[in-house]
Protein backbone atom coordinates (compact mmCIF):
# COMPACT_ATOMS: atom_id res chain seq x y z
CA UNK A 1 0.00 0.00 0.00
CA UNK A 2 1.42 3.42 -0.97
CA UNK A 3 1.80 6.33 1.89
CA UNK A 4 -1.40 7.93 -0.01
CA UNK A 5 -3.88 5.12 1.05
CA UNK A 6 -5.16 4.16 4.46
CA UNK A 7 -7.21 0.99 3.41
CA UNK A 8 -7.03 -1.14 0.76
CA UNK A 9 -9.12 -3.98 -0.49
CA UNK A 10 -8.98 -6.75 -3.14
CA UNK A 11 -11.27 -9.05 -4.73
CA UNK A 12 -13.65 -8.91 -1.40
CA UNK A 13 -16.24 -11.80 -1.70
CA UNK A 14 -19.53 -12.26 0.84
CA UNK A 15 -22.09 -14.34 0.89
CA UNK A 16 -25.32 -14.65 2.81
CA UNK A 17 -27.83 -17.65 3.25
CA UNK A 18 -31.18 -16.97 2.69
CA UNK A 19 -33.81 -19.85 3.21
CA UNK A 20 -32.26 -21.59 0.56
CA UNK A 21 -30.85 -18.67 -1.38
CA UNK A 22 -27.24 -17.54 -1.45
CA UNK A 23 -27.17 -13.63 -1.83
CA UNK A 24 -23.32 -12.56 -2.98
CA UNK A 25 -23.44 -9.12 -1.90
CA UNK A 26 -19.74 -8.57 -2.38
CA UNK A 27 -18.64 -10.19 -5.77
CA UNK A 28 -14.63 -9.19 -6.22
CA UNK A 29 -14.68 -6.03 -4.65
CA UNK A 30 -12.25 -3.54 -5.30
CA UNK A 31 -11.64 -0.23 -3.31
CA UNK A 32 -8.69 2.02 -2.39
CA UNK A 33 -9.75 4.77 0.23
CA UNK A 34 -7.11 8.01 0.41
CA UNK A 35 -5.45 8.43 4.25
CA UNK A 36 -7.04 12.12 4.60
CA UNK A 37 -10.27 11.56 2.12
CA UNK A 38 -14.21 12.24 2.72
CA UNK A 39 -15.60 9.72 0.59
CA UNK A 40 -19.47 8.57 0.38
CA UNK A 41 -20.89 5.00 -0.86
CA UNK A 42 -24.47 4.92 -1.95
CA UNK A 43 -26.63 1.96 -3.06
CA UNK A 44 -29.95 0.39 -2.59
CA UNK A 45 -31.27 -1.25 0.47
CA UNK A 46 -30.03 -4.37 1.17
CA UNK A 47 -26.56 -4.09 -1.44
CA UNK A 48 -24.25 -4.37 1.20
CA UNK A 49 -23.49 -1.34 2.39
CA UNK A 50 -23.44 -1.65 6.05
CA UNK A 51 -22.01 -5.06 5.75
CA UNK A 52 -19.45 -3.43 3.56
CA UNK A 53 -18.55 -0.90 5.86
CA UNK A 54 -18.27 -3.41 9.18
CA UNK A 55 -15.46 -5.75 7.09
CA UNK A 56 -13.59 -2.64 6.78
CA UNK A 57 -13.69 -1.87 10.55
CA UNK A 58 -12.91 -5.58 11.25
CA UNK A 59 -16.38 -6.06 12.60
CA UNK A 60 -17.25 -8.90 9.90
CA UNK A 61 -14.93 -10.89 8.05
CA UNK A 62 -15.69 -11.37 4.18
CA UNK A 63 -15.51 -14.88 3.06
CA UNK A 64 -12.92 -14.21 0.35
CA UNK A 65 -10.29 -11.20 -0.25
CA UNK A 66 -8.16 -8.82 2.04
CA UNK A 67 -8.64 -5.92 3.71
CA UNK A 68 -5.01 -4.38 4.07
CA UNK A 69 -4.17 -1.63 6.49
CA UNK A 70 -0.49 -0.37 6.21
CA UNK A 71 0.51 -3.66 3.73
CA UNK A 72 -0.84 -5.65 6.72
CA UNK A 73 -4.20 -8.13 5.94
CA UNK A 74 -6.05 -7.35 9.05
CA UNK A 75 -7.99 -10.63 8.43
CA UNK A 76 -4.75 -12.55 8.77
CA UNK A 77 -4.22 -10.97 12.57
CA UNK A 78 -4.96 -12.63 15.80
CA UNK A 79 -8.64 -11.92 17.48
CA UNK A 80 -7.00 -9.81 20.31
CA UNK A 81 -4.97 -7.88 17.48
CA UNK A 82 -7.51 -6.73 15.47
CA UNK A 83 -9.45 -5.52 18.35
CA UNK A 84 -6.65 -2.97 19.48
CA UNK A 85 -6.64 -2.21 15.95
CA UNK A 86 -10.86 -1.17 15.73
CA UNK A 87 -10.46 0.71 19.42
CA UNK A 88 -7.08 2.29 18.76
CA UNK A 89 -7.09 3.13 15.11
CA UNK A 90 -11.06 2.53 13.80
CA UNK A 91 -14.36 5.14 14.61
CA UNK A 92 -17.68 3.84 14.20
CA UNK A 93 -20.83 6.24 14.20
CA UNK A 94 -23.37 3.96 13.40
CA UNK A 95 -27.33 4.91 12.26
CA UNK A 96 -27.88 3.30 16.28
CA UNK A 97 -25.89 5.41 18.66
CA UNK A 98 -24.96 2.35 20.67
CA UNK A 99 -24.42 4.39 24.05
CA UNK A 100 -24.79 2.81 27.28
CA UNK A 101 -27.66 3.65 28.37
CA UNK A 102 -26.09 3.12 32.70
CA UNK A 103 -23.56 5.18 31.80
CA UNK A 104 -23.14 9.23 31.44
CA UNK A 105 -22.34 11.41 28.13
CA UNK A 106 -18.48 11.90 29.72
CA UNK A 107 -18.39 7.92 30.74
CA UNK A 108 -19.71 6.77 27.16
CA UNK A 109 -17.25 8.69 25.68
CA UNK A 110 -14.41 7.97 28.02
CA UNK A 111 -15.04 3.63 27.19
CA UNK A 112 -12.58 3.27 24.08
CA UNK A 113 -9.72 5.63 26.15
CA UNK A 114 -10.66 2.91 29.17
CA UNK A 115 -10.51 -0.55 26.54
CA UNK A 116 -6.84 1.11 25.88
CA UNK A 117 -6.12 1.95 29.47
CA UNK A 118 -5.25 5.87 28.95
CA UNK A 119 -8.10 7.01 30.13
CA UNK A 120 -7.96 10.45 31.09
CA UNK A 121 -11.34 12.48 31.52
CA UNK A 122 -10.42 15.91 30.51
CA UNK A 123 -10.02 14.92 27.10
CA UNK A 124 -13.75 12.85 26.79
CA UNK A 125 -14.94 16.53 28.32
CA UNK A 126 -13.04 18.69 25.67
CA UNK A 127 -14.49 16.77 23.23
CA UNK A 128 -17.74 16.77 24.23
CA UNK A 129 -17.73 20.20 24.66
CA UNK A 130 -15.91 20.13 20.90
CA UNK A 131 -19.60 18.50 19.75
CA UNK A 132 -21.91 21.38 21.62
CA UNK A 133 -22.44 19.38 24.91
CA UNK A 134 -20.20 20.88 27.13
CA UNK A 135 -23.13 21.08 29.35
CA UNK A 136 -24.21 17.96 29.24
CA UNK A 137 -21.36 15.53 30.58
CA UNK A 138 -23.18 13.89 32.85
CA UNK A 139 -26.58 13.26 31.60
CA UNK A 140 -27.24 10.16 30.56
CA UNK A 141 -28.42 8.76 26.98
CA UNK A 142 -32.29 8.98 27.98
CA UNK A 143 -31.90 12.46 28.89
CA UNK A 144 -30.28 13.23 25.56
CA UNK A 145 -32.37 14.01 22.00
CA UNK A 146 -31.43 12.13 19.59
CA UNK A 147 -28.93 14.75 17.99
CA UNK A 148 -27.75 14.64 21.34
CA UNK A 149 -27.02 11.06 21.51
CA UNK A 150 -25.67 10.98 17.98
CA UNK A 151 -22.70 13.94 18.77
CA UNK A 152 -21.94 11.83 22.08
CA UNK A 153 -21.30 8.99 19.86
CA UNK A 154 -19.43 10.71 17.23
CA UNK A 155 -17.05 11.92 20.17
CA UNK A 156 -16.89 8.72 21.66
CA UNK A 157 -15.80 7.60 17.93
CA UNK A 158 -13.21 10.10 17.76
CA UNK A 159 -11.50 9.70 21.59
CA UNK A 160 -8.54 7.54 20.42
CA UNK A 161 -8.30 10.20 17.23
CA UNK A 162 -8.94 7.42 15.47
CA UNK A 163 -6.70 7.50 11.71
CA UNK A 164 -10.20 5.93 9.71
CA UNK A 165 -13.71 7.11 11.09
CA UNK A 166 -16.47 4.79 9.64
CA UNK A 167 -20.21 6.33 9.66
CA UNK A 168 -23.28 4.36 8.75
CA UNK A 169 -26.28 6.74 8.24
CA UNK A 170 -25.12 8.63 10.60
CA UNK A 171 -28.45 10.48 10.33
CA UNK A 172 -30.57 8.02 9.54
CA UNK A 173 -32.86 8.06 12.73
CA UNK A 174 -32.93 11.84 13.26
CA UNK A 175 -35.29 14.78 11.75
CA UNK A 176 -34.03 17.09 9.11
CA UNK A 177 -32.22 19.87 11.31
CA UNK A 178 -30.68 17.42 13.47
CA UNK A 179 -29.19 15.80 10.32
CA UNK A 180 -27.79 18.96 8.77
CA UNK A 181 -25.78 20.07 11.98
CA UNK A 182 -24.57 16.18 12.59
CA UNK A 183 -23.04 15.90 9.01
CA UNK A 184 -21.60 19.50 9.62
CA UNK A 185 -20.01 18.33 12.66
CA UNK A 186 -18.58 15.30 11.16
CA UNK A 187 -17.10 17.06 8.00
CA UNK A 188 -15.89 19.84 10.41
CA UNK A 189 -13.54 17.32 12.58
CA UNK A 190 -13.05 15.57 9.57
CA UNK A 191 -11.46 18.49 7.91
CA UNK A 192 -9.41 19.56 11.79
CA UNK A 193 -8.42 15.93 12.07
CA UNK A 194 -7.23 15.17 9.07
CA UNK A 195 -8.85 11.39 8.62
CA UNK A 196 -10.11 9.29 6.53
CA UNK A 197 -13.91 9.33 6.68
CA UNK A 198 -16.05 7.11 4.79
CA UNK A 199 -19.97 7.85 5.24
CA UNK A 200 -22.55 5.11 4.27
CA UNK A 201 -25.97 6.91 3.32
CA UNK A 202 -29.19 6.94 0.99
CA UNK A 203 -29.24 10.82 0.96
CA UNK A 204 -28.20 12.14 -2.16
CA UNK A 205 -27.16 16.02 -0.85
CA UNK A 206 -24.55 14.14 1.57
CA UNK A 207 -23.38 11.70 -0.92
CA UNK A 208 -22.10 14.28 -3.14
CA UNK A 209 -20.03 16.15 -0.11
CA UNK A 210 -17.85 13.10 -0.96
CA UNK A 211 -14.61 13.76 -2.50
CA UNK A 212 -14.62 10.63 -3.80
CA UNK A 213 -17.97 9.02 -4.25
CA UNK A 214 -19.09 5.73 -4.80
CA UNK A 215 -21.86 3.42 -5.37
CA UNK A 216 -22.78 -0.11 -4.49
CA UNK A 217 -24.18 -2.22 -7.46
CA UNK A 218 -24.16 -6.21 -8.14
CA UNK A 219 -21.15 -6.40 -5.49
CA UNK A 220 -18.58 -3.62 -6.80
CA UNK A 221 -18.14 -0.68 -5.79
CA UNK A 222 -18.14 2.14 -8.63
CA UNK A 223 -17.08 5.67 -8.97
CA UNK A 224 -20.82 7.54 -8.96
CA UNK A 225 -20.81 9.96 -11.79
CA UNK A 226 -21.11 13.80 -10.17
CA UNK A 227 -24.10 15.53 -11.86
Amino acid sequence: MTADFALTCSALHKTFRLGRTDLEILQGLEVAFPRKGLNTIQGASGSGKSTLLQILGGLESPDKGEVKWEDESIYGWSRSRLAAWRNLKVGFVFQAYHLFPELSALENVEFPARLARKSDQSVAAHLLDQVGLGARLHHRPAELSGGEQQRVAIARALRNNPALLLADEPTGNLDVKAGHEIIDLLLRLHEERGNCLIIVTHDNAIAALGQQRYRLELGKLNEAARS
